[in-house]
């Protein structure tokens, strides 16, 4: 009744600091992700959980640092296998810090910084390909960006010539 409360009031329920362990349920609301998402990041190794007796799922407290983590990486496009390799680094059942979350994410930085680019080259483009409606793979810059196509085929194929049969 007083997680129901709770959610209705927009406020997100307290662990109490004796709990050293939260069910996917209180890992959920505290952390914003769905139960399927959490168990989608077990199954992914991205999070770990034990099991009780009733077979159900216990997290350690610090493992909702690292679902924010995880999420905020994910925010920002950052592939889940990717993050994994980032997690991967820090002790076992340590928090990630500020430390390390600056020092992670400057090891994608560059990453973002090549899709910041394509994404502005995509919309100082887009009306210009809406507005042209030509569908050329030879002269389309969205399509052929740097004229890839132009010295291997001509018109409006991307795919290669089919072979007669």
């Amino acid at each position: 009744m007083r997680r129901a409360v709770c959610r209705r009031l927009g406020r997100v329920s307290q662990i109490p600091g004796k709990i050293h362990e939260l069910t996917v349920g209180q890992l959920s609301a505290r952390s914003g992700a769905a139960v399927s998402a959490l168990h989608f990041y077990e199954s992914k190794g991205l999070i770990d959980s034990r099991r009780t007796s009733g077979n159900q799922r216990r997290y350690t407290r610090d493992t909702l640092r690292r679902v924010a983590f995880i999420r905020a990486a994910q925010r920002v496009g950052i592939p889940l296998a990717t993050v994994r390799d980032a997690l991967a680094q820090l002790p076992e059942e340590r928090t990630p810090t500020r430390e390390d979350w600056a020092r992670l994410s400057g090891t994608w930085r560059a990453e973002l910084d090549e899709r910041i680019d394509r994404l502005g080259k995509l919309r100082d483009h887009l009306t210009d390909c809406i507005g042209c409606g030509c569908l050329s793979l030879e002269t389309c810059v969205l399509s052929n960006p740097d004229d890839v196509f132009g010295e291997r085929i001509t018109g409006s194929r991307l795919l290669g010539e089919r072979k007669p049969g």
